[in-house]
């Protein structure tokens, strides 16, 4: 296969100077990520500051936690795809690639509609489960109701992306989510504002511009040269590949579905405390993300980067790589933790205008965001594992680690400390025992040798 002709954007990581091609393929992901940040964040803003509180609760508590756990799962369930093409891509297996593209889109158009159906009927079951507050419970329904409308788009939009990525173009996603994000901040305030429709109308927002970063992904493929070219009369699930996508991506579904279900109960908590505590929590997780986002990147990059070079046969630059990725991304965590804590109100104040909130929200920050660095060793050693399709023991030490210990933590501990605090602290105390487990396995096991092994014998 010739690289330079499968796609426009892709990029050959198993050559040229590591750094150099960490950091060119990773700041596309970042600012592309940073643009979904605020994608995500513009209905927030807009409804905290044009409609109040309640309706701020309403589209980032339970709700948001809900659409988490749904669309992370499937996420990823086709991030497997991802790895398989990256692998794909560096061996030059045409035909494998072309195969595990076209299940994977068919099994996104599959789900999405379902996950459509069963979201219109099951919204007001589940936010009556994590306890949303009543006050709240009117506007979450029609918030998830109406997202969820956009379940296939929003998973062709990141499966694409995905495909993009594992062949080394991470410019496109970012000029199409940068169109998208534009669109969306627009319709917010065009719909919420403009229209006084209110979280009704930032919902729409969201599946309208999830809609258009569909079509121009999903668009970007079908024009590809082959072997990536996406041909809608070749869609279909091909046996073989799906197995080996479900193979690695079940492993990392189940993984973001564990860390949804203990935020989602950890919500339950939060929601216990009050409105104010609830809103609190929500600007916090908003403001907070600008952390998650840059150190999914990193999660990103090493995946696509040791996928490529595990498919190639490129141990020692696979391994060189995962070194230099982690230090780039410790530093990123602790400049991080130092900015967000000193510039937490300034930064809160974009989401609210509520001075209660604010202050809380601020100290809640100062719970967790000074531990970042230590989620730098889960975020590099899971992806690596990953990239090179070891993803059921990484996966049971996370979610034993990092989920069920924090569910652990909500039923045993805060009861005795029911307050904002004691909750916060189930995540750096979670983070710490994960990170410990999965560095004793990434450097004991013999997990490149195994999965080496496991390549050659298909």
């Amino acid at each position: 296969m010739d690289k330079e002709k499968t796609a426009p954007g892709a990029s050959d990581l198993t050559e040229g100077v590591i750094w150099k091609k960490l950091l060119g393929f990773f700041f596309p992901i970042l600012f592309g990520m940073l643009f979904q940040q605020l994608y995500n964040t513009a209905d927030a803003i807009v409804v905290g500051q044009f409609v109040g509180t309640r309706a701020l609760a309403a589209v980032g508590g339970s709700a948001s936690m809900i659409i988490n756990l749904i669309i992370g799962f499937f996420t990823g369930l086709s991030s497997g795809a991802t790895v398989i093409i990256s692998q794909c891509f560096g061996a030059r297996d045409d035909e494998r690639l072309s195969r595990t593209e076209h299940t994977i889109v068919s099994f996104c158009l599959l789900t999405g509609a379902v996950i459509s159906a069963v979201a219109w009927f099951a919204a007001p079951w589940a936010l009556r489960l994590v306890r949303n507050p009543a006050d709240t419970m009117a506007d979450s329904v029609v918030y998830l109701r109406i997202y969820f409308l956009g379940a296939i788009p929003l998973l062709l939009f990141n499966i694409g992306s995905g495909i993009l990525r594992a062949v080394g173009d991470s410019r496109r996603p970012l000029r199409y989510l940068i169109v998208c994000c534009l669109v969306n901040i627009a319709l917010d305030v065009l719909l919420v504002v403009g229209l006084g429709m209110g979280v009704a109308g930032a919902a729409w927002a969201t599946v309208l511009a999830q809609l258009i970063s569909a079509l121009l992904v999903m668009g970007s493929l079908m024009r590809a040269p082959k072997p990536l070219r996406l041909r809608p009369d070749a869609l279909g699930i091909d046996r073989a590949a799906l197995r080996s996508t479900l193979g690695i991506g079940v492993s990392a579904g189940v993984q973001s579905a564990m860390y949804s279900v203990s935020n989602i109960i950890i919500q339950a908590a939060v929601n216990d405390l009050g409105t104010s505590i609830v809103a609190a929590w929500t600007a916090t997780s908003k403001i907070d993300g600008i952390f998650w986002v840059t150190s999914n990147a990193f999660g990103i990059t090493i995946c696509a980067f040791v996928g490529q070079c595990f498919g190639a046969g490129k141990v020692d630059r696979l391994r060189r790589s995962v070194r230099v990725c982690f230090a780039l991304a410790l530093g990123n965590a602790l400049v991080m933790s130092a900015g967000l804590i000193g510039f937490a109100q300034p930064l809160l104040r974009l989401v609210t205008a509520d001075r209660t909130v604010i202050t809380l929200a601020a100290q809640i920050m100062r719970y967790f965001v000074p531990y970042y660095a230590v989620w730098v060793v889960i975020e590099i050693i899971s992806n690596t594992l990953r990239g090179v399709g070891d993803a059921v023991r990484p996966m049971l030490i996370v979610t034993i680690g990092v989920c069920l210990l924090r569910i652990v933590w909500i039923a045993f501990v805060v009861p005795h400390w029911p307050n904002i605090r004691c909750i916060s602290y189930s995540y750096p105390v979670s983070w710490g025992i994960t990170a410990g487990a999965l560095a004793l396995y990434y450097l004991r096991s013999d997990w490149l040798g195994r999965m080496g092994s496991a390549a050659q014998a298909k």
